[in-house]
């Protein structure tokens, strides 16, 4: 199964390389690269977002972590 995977994988690659070699490809990663230069404001709003995000669940692991540190007054 493995090595039809690996197969499919190359095909697919070299379909895609092939397709973006041709003049239809090339049009087509100039539209996608316009657009994304055209809207990179909705970008920068997901990543201010994400980073938000990512801060909160920091400080939930922080905070985990301080719960599970083991105290002086548990010793036996």
């Amino acid at each position: 199964m493995r090595k039809w995977l690996v197969t499919f994988a190359i095909a697919g690659a070299s379909g895609i390389g092939a397709f973006l070699l041709t003049d239809k490809g090339r049009e087509t990663l100039r539209r996608l690269r316009a657009a994304f230069k055209s809207d990179s404001e909705p970008w920068a709003g997901w990543n201010d977002s994400a980073q938000l995000e990512l801060e909160r669940i920091q400080a939930a692991l922080n905070q985990i972590a301080q719960c599970l540190e083991p105290h002086g007054e548990l010793r036996h």
